[in-house]
């Protein structure tokens, strides 16, 4: 899109994409200076600011206003960032495709026709629109990571537990994290080491030795994604990577053990509310309701399977440096194709949901654009528990050989 009249074209981007909730101007208290001086930051809006609206996207929260900060919002500012939109959501962050009961849906940059992922859809259409630099969202099953993938960005999905989460609206807290989108690699990693309270360090551009790519689980990979994230494979290997094929034990059903683990406390997490009914999108409705029926033993059954799946990963990690799969296993959808919200989920995060069960970090990197649509499509590294440096520095490794990162959406700022 191009347009000589720059507040003319912002609107446009704006109007179309849906990506921010509010405008904060100016934005939040900063330090002056810092490893984030100058660089424009929006917040997943079920994210605490103090006196700033945090809607978690839904109705019932249209007029909350905190009192107190997020320890993470503490961070940026106190690094220097410019804090300046709170981003749009799915409802509670509970779902792939960014609708809600508060701002109308997120639509993807580079075709409004289609969804731009979720539950972070409006911080990663932030991100490539040129919106803002930087910005924040919270992943459970892939709300980082998807996104990431169909808006062309970067996002990273950190360890369990290495990013605070104090004044972040929950959707499971066992498997909750807090990570940065933007659209390079070095700007991530600043962001992260920012988040998780440790010195800042740029990422040193290192080849990988040894890829593992799982054997797939299931037998409907777009050919165009397994086409287009095989090149990708094939960037490391000029590196000197070996692309070995792995078993992951038990991957087969992490899927449903996730969402066991999920949904048996989402029920009650918003029980409450659900004595109406009519104020939840009815996408969010449905996800709820998916916890009737699940007990407390079902939760812990399904806790002792993650817990042997963690230990086959970690001897996994013993014998590869990460594991590369597609983030997405379908071209990007159009929004409002299917009403079957359960089965879109697990459409959607058939390869997210498995690195969810993890307690290491998984990078999203765009490698590349389908050969039919010509969307974005991405690619995940999975590292193991404290592998956050060795994905960043192998992703800056494969940014600097490829430019899938800087690629511009239709409907975007200069």
């Amino acid at each position: 899109m191009t347009d000589d009249d720059p507040a003319r074209r912002r609107r446009e981007v704006e109007a179309v994409t849906n990506a921010v909730v509010t405008w904060i101007d100016p934005p939040l208290p900063h330090a002056t200076g810092g490893p984030l001086a100058g660089v424009r930051v929006g917040l997943k809006d079920n994210i605490d600011t103090a006196a700033v609206r945090t809607s978690c996207g839904s109705a019932f929260f249209a007029d909350r206003v905190p009192d107190t900060d997020a320890v993470v919002v503490t961070r940026l500012a106190e690094a220097g960032a410019e804090i300046v939109a709170k981003t749009n959501l799915s409802e509670f962050a509970i779902g792939l495709t960014s609708h809600n009961s508060a701002s109308g849906p997120v639509r993807n940059p580079w075709d409004p026709a289609r969804i731009p992922g979720g539950s972070s859809g409006g911080s990663a259409a932030a991100v490539a629109a040129g919106l803002v630099d930087l910005a924040l969202g919270t992943d459970t099953g892939g709300s980082v990571r998807l996104p990431a993938a169909v808006c062309g960005v970067t996002g990273l999905r950190p360890g369990v537990g290495t990013v605070p989460d104090a004044g972040t609206f929950p959707m499971c807290e066992l498997v909750d994290t807090i990570g940065p989108l933007a659209r390079t690699v070095p700007m991530v990693a600043r962001a992260f080491a920012v988040l998780a309270g440790r010195p800042v360090r740029d990422p040193v551009p290192t080849p990988l030795r040894r890829i593992g790519l799982p054997e797939l689980w299931f037998d409907d990979l777009d050919p165009g994604v397994a086409e287009v994230v095989a090149a990708a494979g094939r960037v490391f290997a000029t590196g000197g990577a070996e692309l070995v094929p792995v078993q992951v034990a038990g991957i087969g059903a992490a899927q449903d053990v996730l969402y066991t683990v999920i949904y048996s406390g989402l029920l009650d997490l918003h029980r409450d509310r659900l004595s109406e009914p009519g104020r939840f999108h009815a996408h969010t409705l449905d996800r709820i309701q998916l916890g009737e029926g699940l007990t407390e033993g079902h939760r812990d059954e399904a806790l002792a399977v993650r817990t042997e799946y963690q230990q086959a990963l970690d001897e996994l990690f013993g014998e590869v440096d990460v594991l590369l799969t597609p983030t997405l296993a379908v071209d990007v959808p159009p929004a409002g194709g299917d009403d079957d919200v359960a089965a879109l989920t697990r459409r959607l995060a058939q390869l997210t949901s498995p690195w969810s069960l993890h307690d290491g970090p998984t990078l999203a990197l765009p490698v590349g654009r389908h050969p039919v649509s010509g969307m974005p499509v991405g690619a995940q590294l999975t590292a193991a528990v404290g592998g956050e440096e060795l994905l960043l520095d192998a992703g800056a490794w494969f940014q600097e050989r490829t430019s899938w990162h800087t690629a511009v959406p239709p409907y975007a700022l200069d």
